[in-house]
């Protein structure tokens, strides 16, 4: 702690004088700005966007527990997080959660120009530290035409450091229930209007609330951005990440009334694991460069190279994973535009994005957490390419219509060195798809916009599940494909008052993969067949009183989200069990979120956010579901200022307000009946952070 505090106090003295951190309570009448988007390759209105599309800004990242995306992410309709153990997240946009026992599925994520996706479908979003983070853009539905295979969504991470526009330096330090501990820095750096920096570093830990739920998580992050000259310029990325987290497994419904806190027990011939110190390890260096060129005033050029290095170890019930992962990719990109004409503006882009991955996985004995006897030994290449082009025209400021259109390549080769089979080597080609897109948006008033997309969505099958934890290389998996058909409606009040958005989509998916559990709890996936999902989303945000320095209430907003979904599963038939028909496993009926902020004088602030989630099936037969649950979350503090330059703030906050009993991150199609991961009930944390 003594060492944090002083590189903390060492750093800020040699960075000199910085301006004030941004309180919560703002004291002047601020006029109300528009919502904008990061979102096909420029910053744009949200209203005018041909995408059913969301924004989330630092703030209201920080407004609840700063040790985690979920409230955060929680808010957007459409898509719902999920935290089984400390550090063990889960992310489904628009019931992409049946493919991802652990992590993310069907869904691209970007960190500013650089995907954190990998070239295997994987993407380790627990790596990130929340608190460096300035902003994340949601892009629901397939977009594969210019971010290359997916059919959830995109999620764009904007992180601190680029385009900086004031000096900020952030300490913040907290603690809560269940062993919780947080310490993270934050320094931000305009130098001058050409060069500005950011270096972020955070340490995290945590008992957990069940056995076998440690974390430990240190991150370092450096973002850099220089304008050589008036025309060209540079972004540098860095981040290396430790993480170490335990996995307790699942509970079955008997299991979890006795004791909800146990780790899953031994059974049969498999012992426990709190027995075999079940967990995850992760060391990943990530590196991103990239150059944007403007090459004339129509013209630009924008290329960013990318790569990293994992070693990962995963000590399961059955056995010891240790994995070495490298990746090295490539995007770039020209765009030409051309705005002369008001009554005709269009723009066009053309560019390519590639990925290579080679990954070494072994398999051990698992004995008390001690990696013993060999079971298997695999090396594994994945090439993933995508070549893309896309137009659009706006006419006389009312119709923007665009047309998109992606050639996407996935393929996997592989060699089993230990043991020797007939089938040692092999080559898997999911072949080349035409993913297009076709969207417009008109403007019907000044305020309010209609829209309407049709795209294909394509997901080949991830590294993770054509070699999945039972040791298997599956060569039966095909790539899901689909089309997505949607419209839209925003509109918003002429003072910005109140923003209100609504979509209407339905997904035909083919080939739907789903996952499978061994008796022993390794994992495998199989094609589903069809899979008919339909869906509403709804989101409104509103100041129900505007900013003012002159009331009481300084401001108060709320902001409602909420997802109706008809997922079913089409033909689907897999042995002697007929699942046609069925609810879709792990994809609730309804979601809903409200997120109340207020305001109030001396710097005083209340953050209020309810989350409910509807029953849902947790198997392919519909004989299990988890009950639903209302999550509420509080946190509450003031910032003082200090000086002309100096901000403390200290805060207070509960999670699970109601003290509900619920399982979040349920494992789903479980052997055994171990469906469930209980949450913890109410618990509490506090911290203060200091702004110089």
């Amino acid at each position: 702690m003594r060492s944090t505090l002083f590189l903390a106090s060492l750093i800020m003295a040699m960075m000199g004088p910085a301006t004030t951190l941004r309180a919560q309570d703002n004291n002047d009448t601020t006029a109300l700005k528009p919502v904008t988007i990061h979102a096909y390759f420029r910053e744009q209105p949200l209203l005018g966007l041909t995408a059913s599309g969301h924004t989330i800004d630092a703030q209201q990242i920080q407004s609840q527990q700063t040790t985690t995306l979920l409230p955060a992410i929680n808010t957007i309709a459409g898509l719902r997080m999920e935290e089984r153990s400390p550090g063990s997240y889960r992310l489904a946009m628009r019931g992409s959660l049946i493919r991802s026992p652990f992590g993310i599925r069907n869904t691209k994520i970007y960190v500013g120009e650089f995907p954190l996706t990998d070239a295997g479908g994987n993407t380790y979003l627990n790596l990130i530290d929340p608190a460096a983070i300035a902003s994340v853009s949601v892009l629901k539905g397939p977009d594969g035409s210019l971010y290359g295979a997916n059919s959830g969504g995109v999620i764009r991470m904007q992180p601190k450091g680029f385009d900086v526009s004031e000096n900020t330096r952030e300490l913040l330090l907290s603690g809560g229930s269940y062993g919780l501990f947080q310490q993270q820095l934050s320094l931000q750096q305009k130098i001058n209007d050409a060069y500005s920096f950011s270096l972020d570093q955070s340490f995290t830990r945590s008992d957990g609330y069940r056995e076998n739920t440690a974390l430990n998580k240190k991150t370092f992050q450096t973002a850099h951005q220089w304008h050589y000259n008036a025309t060209n310029s540079l972004q540098l990325f860095l981040l290396y990440t430790d993480l170490g987290y335990r996995t307790p497994g699942g509970l079955t419904e008997a299991q979890m009334q006795e004791n909800p806190r146990q780790a899953r027990p031994a059974g049969g011939p498999n012992p426990g694991a709190k027995e075999q110190q079940a967990g995850i390890y992760n060391k990943t260096f990530y590196g991103g460069l990239a150059h944007h060129a403007k090459i004339s005033k129509k013209l630009a050029h924008s290329v960013s190279v990318f790569g990293s290095n994992t070693d990962f170890e995963n000590p399961f019930i059955t056995n010891y994973e240790i994995r070495s992962e490298k990746n090295l990719g490539l995007r770039t990109f020209f765009s030409f535009v051309e705005e002369d004409n008001e009554a005709f503006m269009w723009q066009m882009q053309l560019g390519f994005e590639g990925q290579k991955g080679w990954n070494t996985i072994n398999n051990f004995d698992n004995d008390a957490g001690q990696a013993t006897d060999v079971q298997y030994k695999d090396d594994l290449t994945n090439l993933q390419s995508s070549f893309f082009y896309r137009a659009s025209a706006t006419f006389f400021r009312k119709l923007h219509v665009e047309a998109s259109l992606g050639l996407n390549n996935a393929q996997i080769d592989f060699t089993r060195l230990y043991p020797v089979t007939d089938l040692n080597s092999g080559n898997i080609d999911f072949g080349n798809i035409w993913m297009p897109r076709v969207a417009a948006s008109y403007t019907l008033h000044e305020r309010m916009t209609v829209r309407a997309s049709i795209s294909k969505g394509y997901s080949a099958p991830t590294l993770a599940e054509v070699r999945s934890s039972d040791n298997s290389i599956n060569l039966d998996l095909d790539a899901e494909t689909g089309t997505n058909y949607e419209v839209g409606f925003r509109m918003e009040a002429s003072n910005r008052r109140f923003v209100a958005d609504f979509a209407a989509y339905s997904y035909q998916m083919n080939n739907g993969i789903v996952r499978q559990l061994r008796d022993n709890g390794a994992e495998y996936y199989v094609n589903a067949g069809e899979m008919d999902q339909k869906g509403l989303e709804a989101t409104l945000l509103a100041y129900l009183i505007e900013p003012s320095s002159s009331s009481f209430i300084k401001s108060l907003t709320y902001q409602g989200a909420v997802a109706r979904n008809f997922y079913t599963f089409g033909d689907y038939v897999n042995g002697d069990d007929d699942f046609s028909g069925n609810e879709m496993t792990a994809v609730p009926d309804w979601t809903l979120a409200n997120t109340v902020q207020v305001r109030l004088p001396r710097g005083i602030f209340v953050n209020l956010f309810h989350h409910y989630v509807s029953r849902m099936p947790l198997n392919d037969a519909n004989t299990v579901y988890a009950e639903k649950y209302h999550l509420v979350q509080a946190k509450a503090g003031m910032d003082i200022p200090l000086g002309s330059s100096t901000v403390v703030q200290f805060f207070i906050g509960a999670d699970n307000v109601l003290n509900e009993r619920y399982s979040l991150g349920n494992d789903i199609n479980a052997f055994g009946n171990r469906f469930f991961n209980p949450a913890p009930p109410r618990n509490y944390y506090a911290g203060i952070k200091l702004g110089l």
